[in-house]
């Protein structure tokens, strides 16, 4: 429980800050004068830098020691944030955004999720799993509801000297002070939180094979449909859409954060009457087509409306996607087949954005949304086709 609890809280303090970056981030480098190529261009930065940890983490992180490397990941965070928010010029930003794996995207998935999953499984059982990641997850929007409603003090302090980048500055400086104190936090975990086969990588076995690679093919449509859609990239559509302030943009990240909290407790109740590949997919796609209507609204509040009936739903499939995922496979598999699938939508994610960016010009400042909305509805159905048939333990325990 001790090792759950440092979890939980390094997950909630992880997600603040990555959820304040990626609010600020695109309103901060538009203050800057940063276009919606560069913008763009710095977002993949970063999640190429998140992409190529996920990987250290995923085929090295049971052999470093799970504690030492998560250790060394939040002082990179720290590092990386300081420099860019005192660095200059676009290439500046970029280098810091990827050595400190700033992640525009908003929300956490980096290597450090990638740790924790693989550890929390191994505290509960099989029954206990779900809800367990579960409220994993919920703490973690929690989190990224608490960034967002931070990201509205740039507004409240009405620092206009250099048109409000002065609390920018501040604010993500305090981002980097709390990656230390996550820094802190995992110097206090025990060897619970190790691997059984911690010096070694595991095989997979031939059926564990064939599933991650398929899930990965599938994971990859819906994250390069995401990377159209970080917060980074939704808060620019936003301010320039509509004209829409820092306040206003943060305070709806934070509603949205807290219906995404909600969501993941409700998952784990319709995962266990549905299953998790039903609650997946039948509760993905209604979220897919309410964002779509969010690229074509009239007015801010319109959009906001839709915009949070959408994150009343998207999120519900990542507690079920993670469960699931730890649950087909071994448990000494799970640091393997949870980095692979991460390492996978993170890639995926830094591809799209500089595409995405490129279209937010003029009046096709819509066309992320539209696109992104259309590939992932196609990703459901492929997904809901492939693995409808492939049950957890337990959803087999019920069957028999």
């Amino acid at each position: 429980m001790r090792e759950r609890r440092i979890l939980y809280v390094t997950a909630f303090l992880r997600a603040l800050t990555t959820s304040l970056f990626g609010v600020l981030m695109g309103l901060y480098l538009a203050r800057r004068g940063v276009n919606g190529g560069e913008l763009g261009a710095v977002v993949s930065a970063g999640l190429l830098g998140a992409t190529t940890a996920a990987f250290v983490a995923t085929m090295f992180g049971d052999r470093i020691g799970r504690r030492r490397l998560l250790i060394a990941l939040a002082g990179l965070s720290a590092l990386g944030t300081l420099v860019f928010v005192l660095g200059t010029g676009s290439v500046v930003l970029a280098v810091a955004a990827f050595f400190g794996m700033l992640n525009g995207m908003g929300r956490d998935r980096g290597a450090a999720l990638v740790l924790e999953q693989a550890a929390l499984p191994g505290t509960t059982t099989d029954q206990g799993r779900t809800q367990t990641i579960a409220w994993y997850t919920m703490l973690q929007d929690v989190g990224h509801a608490t960034g967002a409603l931070v990201a509205t003090l740039p507004s409240l302090l009405r620092a206009s000297s250099d048109h409000g980048t002065a609390a920018h500055r501040g604010i993500l400086l305090g981002c980097a002070a709390v990656s230390l104190l996550g820094m802190a936090l995992y110097t206090r975990l025990g060897p619970a939180v190790e691997s059984a086969s911690q010096g070694k990588a595991p095989p997979l076995t031939r059926a564990s094979r064939a599933i991650l690679a398929k899930l990965s093919a599938l994971f990859a449509i819906d994250a390069l449909a995401g990377g159209f859609l970080t917060t980074a990239l939704l808060s620019y559509f936003f301010f320039e859409r509509f004209g829409a302030q820092e306040g206003a943009i943060g305070a709806l990240f934070f509603a949205a954060r807290l219906m995404n909290a909600v969501s993941h407790l409700a998952a784990a109740r319709l995962a266990r009457r549905f299953g998790l590949v039903n609650t997946m997919v039948f509760t993905h796609i209604p979220s897919s087509l309410l964002l779509a209507t969010v690229a074509f609204a009239p007015s801010f509040p319109v959009a906001a409306v839709l915009f949070l009936l959408r994150e009343g739903l998207v999120e519900m499939d990542v507690p079920t996607r993670q469960s699931y995922v730890l649950a087909v496979v071994q448990p000494e598999e799970r640091t393997f087949a949870s980095g692979v699938t991460n390492l996978v939508r993170l890639g995926s994610w830094a591809v799209a954005p500089v595409f995405a960016g490129a279209l937010m010009v003029g009046d096709s400042l819509y066309l992320p949304l539209v696109i992104g909305a259309a590939m992932k509805i196609t990703y459901d159905l492929l997904l809901w086709r492939a693995f409808r048939g492939v049950k957890p333990p337990e959803e087999q325990a019920v069957r028999a």
